[in-house]
């Protein structure tokens, strides 16, 4: 069943690749919409079948690879990866529809899109380290051709930069992986094969610093974050939702699948950094996005700022926590998906994305009403107002991470409120005020509303009703939380009183 996931998006990019030249732009749309389609409807299939009263890995699936690397074909889903995998295949249902129908090289730009979305779904499910390394380096170069040849003015260097962020990222993880399988005298790197019990504490710890570093360049954490506002604005909308929705879920997924769940111990030692780690990343993030100007770079930095969220919650190490971080995740994945794909109206409709140029266009009858009473919804959703898929989740984060960390969490807390801040500035500026007399902008098409009103039913759907939104991670969650030994929880709770 999970196969389906990975290899038909893949199976689906080689089709798009070698299709004839002669072959029109639609149609090659058409196949990529239905070919995602399809891997989506497949997702919501799993979704239905999945126990969640079963914290292990489900419908896992095992084929003997390379013995004399230890690698096989191992995967499984679980609490931690279920929301992942259908957020993954949504938002690239929602970037491919959301194209530009005349996309330049669009057998290309749709093959790399397929292909990340089979990638990222690889290392969502994996079950051993290297099989995981090669699906989390799978996305490597389409992105970096998705952000150089589709991307702003400056595509080239924001490319670039990503590129060598993204490398360095994973030589790090490869690095500790091999590391693992070394120091534990494993001959295999299955998840179930590797174990860092009996390593001593400095090991540990060392071995978990390339798993934080690492994961904290995708995330990205402060002060990794460089590349992120050069990839984030350069990229085109569709290509921002990947980037953001689903490409920096695998930083945070990563650190809680093998920082919390292969060291809890040496976790619980350097717990109490990392949930000032994520108070800093979330403070700084809000100021950062108060001072743009560029609606895009201000999502951009709105970014940073909610990773932290999901630190501190993976620091803090309790159920509640860890099942706030989830949905936290998914619950960012879709808000910032409708906000990039609304800033991309925006900007094909006005042509600019500059505060100082926009104003009035929740007009009526000259502006882009509808398009401006979305942007005030998710606006609303990132800055956690109650009754939408945003507020559940942090509130979730804060009141599972507030016994154990409750200074990070208060700083964590004024960082949402900074996000209301940031967001008012964009909203009054954006869509209030009085509308130039000359302006009268393109209508908006269906085609470009119904991404963003998708999105927009998410938002409120899981705010009213958030059992659907964490009920899926709780059993796993709790296991993983129960995993930690009595003493590491101690630890935790007394390192964060003092």
């Amino acid at each position: 069943m999970l196969s389906v996931l990975i290899w038909l998006p893949i199976l689906a990019a080689a089709i798009i690749a070698i299709l004839p030249v002669s072959f029109p732009n639609h149609r090659i749309r058409l196949t990529a919409l239905i070919f995602s389609g399809t891997v989506l409807a497949w997702n919501l299939f799993i979704l239905l079948k999945f126990d969640i009263s079963n914290p292990t890995m489900q419908f896992k699936e095992y084929l003997p690879w390379n013995e004399t690397l230890g690698l096989s074909y191992q995967i499984g889903v679980d609490g931690l990866s279920i929301l992942m995998l259908v957020l993954n295949s949504l938002l690239t249902w929602i970037s491919i529809y959301s194209s530009n129908k005349e996309t330049e090289r669009p057998r290309l730009f749709y093959s790399m899109i397929l292909l990340v979305s089979g990638g990222v779904a690889g290392a969502f499910l994996a079950e051993n380290l290297l099989l995981f390394f090669l699906f989390y380096e799978l996305e490597l170069i389409p992105f970096y051709l998705l952000i150089s040849i589709w991307g702003g003015a400056k595509r080239g260097y924001a490319g670039i930069k990503f590129l060598i962020y993204t490398a360095v990222s994973g030589a790090l993880i490869l690095a500790t992986f091999l590391g693992m399988v070394w120091l534990s005298g494993s001959t295999n790197f299955a998840f179930d094969a590797v174990s860092t019990e009996n390593l001593s504490t400095a090991k540990q710890i060392l071995l978990l610093a390339g798993i934080v570093l690492g994961f904290g360049i995708k995330i990205p954490l402060v002060p990794f974050h460089t590349w992120l506002p050069d990839a984030y604005v350069e990229a085109s909308a569709p290509i921002a939702i990947l980037l953001g929705g689903v490409l920096a879920k695998l930083g945070t997924y990563g650190l809680l699948r093998f920082g919390l769940g292969m060291f809890p111990h040496a976790w619980s030692i350097i717990a109490p950094t990392l949930a000032i780690w994520g108070a800093i990343s979330a403070i700084y993030g809000a100021v950062i996005a108060i001072a743009q100007t560029d609606i895009k770079r201000m999502v951009a930095y709105s970014s940073v700022g909610h990773m932290g969220y999901i630190l501190l919650a993976g620091a803090a190490s309790t159920p509640l926590a860890l099942v706030g971080a989830v949905a936290q995740m998914f619950s960012h994945g879709i808000i910032l998906a409708i906000l990039f794909h609304l800033v991309g109206v925006v900007e094909a409709k006005v042509g600019t994305r500059e505060l100082d140029k926009l104003n009035g266009l929740m007009s009526p009858i000259r502006g882009l009403p509808l398009i401006s009473a979305l942007l005030v919804l998710s606006g609303m959703a990132s800055a956690g107002i109650p009754g939408l898929t945003g507020f559940i989740a942090e509130f979730i984060v804060f009141q599972g991470s507030f016994s154990a960390f409750p200074i990070p969490t208060i700083l964590c807390i004024v960082a949402s409120g900074l996000t209301a801040v940031y967001f008012l500035i964009l909203l009054n500026r954006t869509c209030f005020g009085r509308l130039d007399n000359f302006a009268y902008y393109p209508k908006v098409l269906w085609s470009e509303k119904i991404p963003a009103l998708i999105l927009a039913a998410f938002i409120i759907f899981l705010g009213v009703q958030p059992t659907w939104l964490v009920r899926w991670s709780e059993s796993t969650t709790t296991t993983m939380v129960a995993a930690i030994p009595p003493l590491e929880k101690t630890v935790i709770s007394e390192v964060a009183l003092k």
